[in-house]
């Protein structure tokens, strides 16, 4: 270990911080000492650091504390987790961490700081007054108190894993070498994938809406949200609004474990063993892999819209659909809408990725004078405001996806007839089977709806899908810290 001492000089050393802490005397350190600990040498978030080092991986025991055998097995993990950190940071090898090399590592995670921001970061860990941070200024600083800056901001700005809103087109999160090395990034992505089931089954229903819009609202119709919901009602009663939200669930698991596996990957063979990605080619390789998880899973996103859209009684199930649709219209129906779904990655996830970027930057330069941690409502606005701009951006590709993936099936073409001093109703005219029609392309479809309906028609059903994100961002946050509690993810490495 550059610039550590022996491994017997260094026991004396934890032995002496052991009877330090250990206030009580009685051969155990408790979260109260460690917190007391803590507090005293300053620097740091004491509560943060307290429960970190007395967690379930460092008590061995479960007896609420640690001895000093237990004490120190943790402060050695801790070291060669500090090591490899170090040498991520200290770029050129040189054995020290300057000023540049702090700006570089938060360029790194689409964050510009100033000198002077660089300069007071080093200047906290800086003991000797050399205007650089050694191996020994950097674990004494960081060995008991959780790790502040760069980890920080990495962990505390994480959100796509977190934050579910029924689109799969976002850029994947980046897991620390230690996440991967402990288990705890696919503990990470079964919460992820939790909070989505959880959250798209609690927003179904706008979900459903927003494809029924999609397809069959116009101008000449005036379908609106309570309108909608009235004839999905009248026509399949109340379980008829969580039609397709089965497989909707169901597809969470396969593209999420995809796109991870994909956009590890794509990061290997393009920038070779190079941890930290800048923003830019966070986006090249995320895009990479959502399109293909995309390719593999959307013949889900088919039977999705077919399920959501069908009449009652129209099919069995999901696989009654699937051969249905086999068995009439052929394997290619399997992929109809591909080409705009694919190219609705690129404004999506580009958009979500910079407008994120773009606030936590804002954030972290203007408010995180004492703590990278932006709190709930923060994390939770960024994500929203995010979401939103690339769902406007994405929305006119996505409404011709859905229109497209309709096509060819045997749903009737529904129709809303206006009855004076009634709400709108939809009534099947049996006569206008859109079986046989022909079948548009992407261009075709585009030019069809700006010909009848102008840009407007564009974002049918655009109204419900806003309405479900903010519930949809609460219930998988919430959903999410539950399931990590569950599951034993611990806050910080």
């Amino acid at each position: 270990m550059r610039g550590g001492p022996g491994d017997a000089e260094r026991r004396q050393r934890w032995g002496r911080l052991f009877e330090e802490l250990d206030s009580n005397k009685d051969g155990r350190v408790d979260v109260h000492e460690l917190r007391q600990g803590l507090a005293r040498l300053g620097g740091g978030n004491p509560d943060r650091g307290a429960q970190q080092g007395i967690s379930p991986e460092s008590d061995a025991d479960s007896d609420g504390g640690l001895d000093l055998e237990e004490f120190i097995l943790y402060l050695q993990e801790r070291e060669q987790r500090l090591l490899l950190l170090f040498h991520s940071l200290d770029r050129n090898q040189d054995g020290h961490i300057d000023v540049s090399e702090i700006q570089q590592s938060f360029r790194a995670l689409g964050i510009s700081i100033s000198l002077e921001q660089a300069e007071k970061i080093l200047h906290s860990m800086d003991r000797d007054g050399t205007m650089t941070i050694d191996w020994q200024e950097w674990r004494d600083h960081f060995l008991l108190h959780s790790l502040e800056n760069v980890e920080d901001v990495l962990y505390f700005w994480k959100h796509s894993t977190v934050l579910d809103i029924g689109e799969c087109l976002t850029i994947p999160d980046e897991f620390s070498e230690q996440e991967k090395l402990t288990g705890m990034w696919w503990k990470q992505l079964v919460a992820g994938a939790m909070a989505g089931a959880v959250s798209r089954t609690g927003t179904a229903p706008l979900d459903r809406l927003k494809v029924f819009m999609q397809v069959h609202a116009s101008k000449t119709n005036r379908l609106n949200i309570l309108g909608g919901l009235r004839s999905m009602i009248q026509e399949g009663g109340l379980r008829s609004l969580w039609r397709g939200n089965g497989i909707n669930v169901l597809k969470i698991a396969p593209e999420s474990a995809i796109k991870f596996m994909a956009y590890e990957q794509i990061k290997r063979a393009i920038w070779g063993q190079q941890e930290t990605l800048h923003v830019q080619e966070r986006f090249v390789a995320g895009s990479l892999a959502g399109a293909t998880a995309q390719t593999v899973i959307y013949p889900m996103e088919v039977l999705k819209t077919r399920l959501a859209l069908r009449r009652t009684g129209q099919y069995k199930g999901l696989l009654d659909c699937a051969w249905r649709i086999l068995e009439r219209e052929g394997p290619r129906a399997f992929y109809r809408g591909y080409l705009p779904n694919m190219l609705g990655i690129i404004p999506y996830a580009g958009i979500d990725l910079a407008v994120y970027e773009t606030l936590k930057n804002r954030w972290l330069q203007q408010y995180s004078h004492d703590s990278a941690d932006p709190g709930i409502l923060v994390l939770l606005a960024c994500g929203t405001i995010s979401s939103t701009c690339g769902q406007i951006a994405s929305y006119p590709l996505a409404l011709v996806r859905t229109r497209m993936q309709a096509q060819g099936s045997s749903v009737r073409k529904t129709d809303v007839v206006l009855h004076p001093q009634r709400a709108p109703k939809l009534e099947r005219k049996e006569d206008a089977s859109i079986e046989g029609a022909p079948q548009l392309s992407m261009l075709g479809l585009l030019r069809h709806i700006l010909s009848q309906e102008g840009v407007r028609g564009l974002y049918r059903g655009i109204a419900p899908n806003f309405m479900k994100v903010i519930p949809a961002v609460s219930i998988s946050y919430v959903v999410y810290e539950n399931m990590k509690q569950a599951l034993g993810v611990t806050s910080r490495s």
